[in-house]
């Protein structure tokens, strides 16, 4: 057996003990990373951890950092109540708001489960005060996590964009940005239509109950938890303006998108300026602001890009994408991998797995036929809309706060079948999309 066939071996098996058991995916990729490395390929350990990429590690500490900053401040809170003021009293727009506040905070650098962790209750107590579909409210959230988690500021961003310079195809973020954007609005367009959000255009609340909308946030530092709107309401803060540090953090983040993407700067090194000049400006609020660093994440994939290197060097990719190319159309073995990247996602995690499967694919690009941005793209919506999964992270968020107008066992019934609907029909539409057009 040669090494490209041990590496791919390994390669699933550290996703099935990851998904099967409560281990950091990252820790595991290291060890398998030694494992491969030493005893099949023969390389030292130098050779092995010169395969992890700083850059990114860089990135995902500095744009976590800030957004715990921001979560501090109330800057976070702050998007969220002026967004759900704007509604005006429609019913029907809420679901939007929910999408378009939590694709916010993804761009803005969120993880996808945090900012699922923090808007889900306040979506889902909406849906049970006001009557609308607890499952497209859910899924709308979720949704709007991925459409902007692909923002060239934000984690999947960062990854995809990393992985595709590094293999010499240089910026991919903006086309993967906009189609991860458009194909996660047009499924909640779909679930706002199928699941009566057109009944919904025609309610209207008062909007002072838009006061609500910290209810699940943070109070005093701590994170509040609890299912739907009731669990959390007594630690509502009716905040009555706009405070100076809040603006600074909105200047910020702003600041760090135009000197990453207008002066071309390092995003890891631009966030984490931001992140310490907020940091010294008020000290004493922020001191435990770095606890809140995605410290799992950074494990995560730092652990599968030096993997990623390990497979790379032992030539795995070349191997499963000549296997691909080999099929006779080089659009089937897209096909393939898009389907390979949304089953495999939809139980284990899609940060790990980016850093994996978008190398592996990269030789169909040497066919001439698939545009690398729209290759990349692909992959990574493919592998990152069956999120919705209750096995994900973000799915059982959803699940876990639940409004008390439905049972657990039926919401977690509705979200598995769309979950399903998703993981068979997703990469088909995506790879119709994004891949065929242009073959």
């Amino acid at each position: 057996m040669g090494p490209e066939l041990i590496a791919i071996i390994a390669l699933v098996a550290l996703f099935v003990v990851g998904t099967l058991l409560p281990i950091n995916m990252g820790a595991l990729a290291y060890v398998a990373a030694w494992f491969v490395g030493v005893y099949a390929l023969g390389m030292d350990d130098k050779e092995i951890l010169g395969g992890i990429s700083g850059d990114l590690v860089l990135t995902l500490i500095g744009v976590t950092y800030l957004f715990a900053i921001a979560k501090n401040n109330g800057t976070v809170d702050l998007i969220v109540r002026k967004a759900v003021q704007a509604v005006g009293g429609r019913v029907a727009l809420i679901p939007w708001v929910m999408f378009a506040v939590t694709a916010l905070l993804t761009a803005i650098g969120a993880a996808s489960p945090a900012a699922c962790a923090i808007i889900g209750p306040i979506a889902l107590g909406f849906a049970g005060r006001y009557k609308i579909n607890a499952l497209m409210m859910g899924m709308f959230v979720v949704h709007g996590a991925q459409a902007g988690g692909f923002s060239p500021i934000s984690i999947y961003g960062t990854i995809t964009n990393s992985v595709m310079s590094d293999a010499g195809y240089g910026d991919t973020a903006i086309p993967v940005f906009v189609s991860s954007i458009a194909v996660n609005l047009a499924l909640a367009v779909v679930l706002f239509l199928v699941l009566g959000g057109r009944k919904l255009m025609s309610q209207r609340i008062d909007a002072l109950d838009g006061a609500e909308v910290t209810a699940s946030l943070h109070s005093g530092g701590e994170t509040v938890s609890g299912r739907g709107l009731g669990a959390s309401i007594t630690n509502v803060t009716q905040a009555t303006g706009v405070k100076r540090d809040q603006v600074i953090t909105l200047v910020a983040f702003a600041a760090v998108a135009v000197t990453a993407l207008a002066f071309d700067q390092n995003i890891g090194f631009a966030a984490i300026t931001a992140a310490v000049l907020l940091a010294m400006l008020a000290p004493k609020e922020h001191k435990d602001a770095v606890r809140q660093i995605a410290w799992p994440t950074v494990l995560l994939v730092a652990g599968v890009t030096t993997y990623a290197s390990v497979l790379t060097s032992a030539g795995s990719p070349e191997y499963v994408g000549n296997w691909a190319a080999g099929l006779g159309v080089a659009a089937i073995g897209a096909l393939i991998l898009c389907y390979v990247g949304g089953i495999t996602s939809a139980f284990a995690s899609s940060t790990a797995l980016l850093p994996v499967l978008i190398p592996i694919a990269l030789p169909l690009v040497a066919t001439g036929h698939i545009a690398p941005a729209m290759l990349a793209a692909a992959l990574a919506v493919s592998s990152t809309i069956v999120d919705v999964s209750p096995f994900s992270t973000n799915g059982a968020l959803m699940v876990a706060n639940r409004p008390d107008t439905i049972s657990e066992q039926a919401f977690y019934k509705q979200v598995l079948t769309y979950s399903v609907i998703v993981t068979l029909v997703g990469p088909l539409l995506v790879w119709a999309i994004l891949i065929l057009p242009g073959w």
